[in-house]
């Protein structure tokens, strides 16, 4: 073959390579540095080990999850129509009041890792607002995760059965 014919498949291959999506020529972030951020709640769903469903914060939840690229992680999911307390005073609750929010709240806080492997984010609860929670182990599936939303599963929930979430990215 000769020097044009050279050049030409090597300007040609320049060029392929050049159109190609930026995610086929460099290598993929790591999990842990795509779930890095804020991110917002879309949905929360319980599925019994009977089959039934659980919508515990509404069919509209609101919530933030965020992580930290040192490690650390905070969680927060809460019904859009919690009640307000009736003497604006958190330490004069009605116990209707109390069990409401406390079926409509969760908090937690804490340090997290990563398993590349398994797609598993292996939380280590420093604080929660159900301390029943810091006895079992707690490790979130990533079922799914694009540069704006995620999906993961904790199949270890208190209640029993698994728990899906999807969040998007904050912006």
């Amino acid at each position: 073959m000769n020097r044009r014919g050279i050049l030409s498949i090597g300007a040609v291959t320049a060029l392929g390579l050049g159109l190609l999506p930026g995610s086929a020529i460099a290598q993929q972030k790591s999990l842990k540095d795509q779930i890095v951020g804020t991110w917002t709640l879309v949905s929360w769903e319980q599925t019994r080990a009977d089959g039934s469903k659980n919508h515990r914060f509404g069919d509209s939840p609101k919530g933030v999850n965020t992580f930290d690229a040192t490690g650390h992680f905070t969680l927060l999911i809460m019904r859009p129509d919690l009640p307000k307390v009736a003497a604006g005073d958190p330490e004069k609750v009605t116990p209707e009041e109390g069990q409401s929010i406390a079926r409509g709240a969760i908090a937690y806080f804490g340090t997290y890792t990563v398993d590349e492997t398994t797609k598993t984010v292996s939380l280590k609860l420093d604080g929660t607002t159900l301390a029943n929670q810091l006895t079992v182990a707690q490790n979130r599936v990533i079922t799914s995760i694009s540069a704006d939303e995620m999906h993961y599963m904790n199949s270890t929930a208190v209640g029993g059965g698994k728990i899906e979430l999807v969040w998007k990215r904050a912006q």
